[in-house]
């Protein structure tokens, strides 16, 4: 359980994992507690807290996906031979949980660090990053299986009817979960890794 799974042991086991089925070893309330776990405790920039996610279960995930196979094969029908079967595959999984960015929350900073912020777009990339890490780590630890996909903008105009999300909050990433039916597959090579860390005065 990501409860009781040592950190850096919960980070070496976290996967891109696609071949996932519509079922889950813990329960919905489970993934909603580790959902509220990183939201509440993973770093943001000020602790300014402007990640918003949505967690689509059931039909509501089938539908995310059904849209996005729509959009994709109006939009790039030649490519469909190859992405559609990708995207049957995450409609084929347990749920979605989308992550967003609310620029409405910079607006309660102090003048001072919301200029920062403004000027330094790339620390909310750094904050929802590592929400996304936290969740999906803590789901693969439960004994789910997790992709990421980034299908905005294209499902953008779907997503924000459907569930009445505020003009504020940008999409950033869609994580797809499920139990897996297949095992991860060899552990890909862990490149330039001689080249990766420099250390001086130690």
């Amino acid at each position: 359980m990501a409860s009781t799974t040592p950190f850096l042991t919960a980070v070496a086991g976290r996967r891109s994992m696609y071949a996932l089925s519509k079922e889950s070893p813990i329960s919905n309330d489970r993934i909603l507690e580790i959902v509220n776990h990183a939201l509440k405790h993973a770093p943001s920039p000020f602790n300014v807290r402007s990640t918003r996610c949505i967690v689509l279960f059931g039909e509501e995930h089938s539908k995310l996906w059904e849209n996005a196979y729509k959009v994709t094969e109006a939009a790039t029908p030649q490519a469909i031979g190859i992405l559609g079967p990708k995207i049957k595959g995450f409609e084929g999984a347990y749920g979605t949980c989308m992550f967003f960015d609310d620029s409405e929350a910079y607006n309660d900073l102090t003048p001072r660090f919301a200029a920062l912020s403004k000027t330094y777009p790339e620390w909310e990339e750094h904050s929802s990053g590592m929400h996304q890490f936290i969740v999906w780590t803590a789901l693969e630890a439960e004994g789910l299986g997790c992709n990421a996909q980034h299908y905005q903008p294209s499902i953008t105009p779907y997503v924000n009817k459907t569930y009445d999300v505020p003009a504020s909050w940008a999409l950033k990433c869609q994580m797809v979960f499920g139990k897996p039916t297949a095992p991860a597959g060899d552990p890909k090579p862990k490149t330039h890794l001689e080249k990766a860390l420099r250390v001086y005065g130690a």
